[in-house]
């Protein structure tokens, strides 16, 4: 799973880098009256590889918004279970948007659905949001298990993914 979570933030990374240099590049090319012919396209589904793409990491590092107001003031054995029940209810939440892009990527791909400008089959790009939100349940669903079986949560040594 380790593995898998460090090559879906390293496609997340090399697609921001990507977008950061076609964005540069537009806007340089802009300013002598010749904008990149498909940047938008390009920048618009290369969104998707970096917000999903980082999703596994961030679940991983416990990077997602938590609000502890009461968590100081319920017993250890209570928080342990909340947090396997949240664990639960982000795996469900990732394989249900997982399912419905999936749907999504055959009704794009019937209908030969593509960017604006420069034709991008959308399906490519819903294929590989469907993985990483796949990716992002499988290990919200294992943190659930080590949690429930161990009692630890991956998230205390900072998501360490050596």
């Amino acid at each position: 799973m380790n593995a898998l979570t460090r090559l879906s933030a390293t496609v997340a990374a090399l697609a921001l880098f990507g977008v950061t240099a076609i964005i540069l590049a537009d806007v340089v090319a802009r300013a002598f009256g010749r904008p990149i012919y498909g940047a938008q396209d390009v920048t618009t589904m290369a969104m998707v590889l970096v917000v999903f793409g980082a999703m596994a990491l961030c679940d991983r590092r416990g990077g997602h918004v938590a609000v502890d107001i009461f968590e100081r003031r319920l017993p250890a054995r209570l928080n342990r279970v909340l947090d396997i029940l949240w664990a639960l209810v982000a795996s469900l939440i990732f394989a249900t948007l997982a399912w419905a892009v999936l749907e999504s990527a055959r009704l794009s791909q019937m209908l030969n659905l593509s960017t604006n400008l420069i034709d991008l089959p959308k399906a490519w790009f819903q294929w590989a949001l469907a993985a990483f939100a796949g990716l992002t349940a499988l290990g919200a669903a294992l943190r659930a298990a080590e949690l429930a079986l161990t009692g630890e949560d991956v998230r205390a040594g900072e998501g360490d993914l050596r």
